[in-house]
């Protein structure tokens, strides 16, 4: 009598962590994407080729160098982290819509997984379709115009900081957003803003006071701006200071993340 009154059968049996189920959940969005590659993965990776050959022949040949670099190379390290923040964000925000429109969403609720453990298991697939994408672009720039990273770790760094943030905002995105033009609102109105006018194209100091100011408040730039350094060596802001504003900007955006699966926010109504 004395084990039946005391059985709690919300208690979770797994420890600490559930390792079966976050690695079942990380599987799935690993394989999701995995599955349809042509459109996750080819199709990016055509985009940034054809980001690059148009701007190569449209203003490389008539624009001098920026920050002491050609312009073609300037610019390759923002398309190639510009295509790994939308591929890594949409991972994320589609995988949970989908979900959410279709009804299925209870699947991933249902099992014993806190709300950690959801957020690394939508991490898991958006930072590693971010990644996938990277290491694609990163060759063909090698290969293609022989650039190559020119501090390699930093690279890495960056584009992982980069993926996990974008990653995070993508299931904020999806948990908030109630149907696909909601998502297609957020991701036209507020995602592509972001990466677009983050220094992707251009060197902030070209910019007016006013409008430079502003990009030094958006977490996409130093996140730009460190693959650039990373890449080819030059940065329009300290390295180190990039690396830190982006380390907290990917610990607040996974904490709102973790607080919406929590509590369930437009999940369980």
């Amino acid at each position: 009598m004395s084990d039946i009154a005391t059985y709690d059968p919300g208690a979770r049996r797994f420890g600490r962590v559930n390792w079966l189920g976050l690695y079942t959940l990380c599987e799935r969005e690993v394989k999701r994407f995995l599955n349809v590659w042509t459109q996750t993965l080819m199709a990016p990776l055509v985009t940034a080729g054809l980001f690059m050959v148009i701007f190569s022949i449209a203003i490389g040949p008539r624009r001098g160098e920026v920050m002491g670099v050609p312009f073609v190379t300037f610019i390759a390290p923002g398309i190639l982290m510009m295509t790994v923040i939308q591929n890594a964000f949409a991972n994320t925000s589609s995988s949970i819509v989908i979900s959410k429109v279709q009804g299925n969403i209870v699947d991933t609720l249902m099992p014993p997984l806190s709300g950690g453990e959801m957020v690394l298991g939508y991490l898991a697939g958006g930072v590693a379709r971010g990644l996938v994408v990277a290491v694609v672009i990163m060759l063909g720039l090698g290969l293609v115009l022989g650039l190559w990273p020119a501090h390699p770790i930093a690279a890495f760094a960056f584009v992982l900081l980069g993926a996990a943030f974008l990653a995070g905002l993508g299931m904020v995105a999806g948990i908030f957003a109630e149907k696909f033009d909601q998502m297609a609102a957020i991701t036209n109105f507020v995602v592509t803003p972001l990466a677009f006018l983050s220094g992707t194209f251009y060197s902030v100091d070209a910019l007016p006071p006013v409008m430079f100011e502003i990009t030094h408040f958006n977490p996409i730039f130093y996140l730009i701006d460190g693959a650039r350094w990373g890449m080819i060596g030059v940065s329009d802001s300290p390295p180190l200071m990039g690396f830190g504003i982006s380390v907290v900007s990917v610990i607040a955006i996974n904490l709102v993340a973790w607080s919406m699966f929590r509590r369930g926010y437009r999940l369980k109504d």
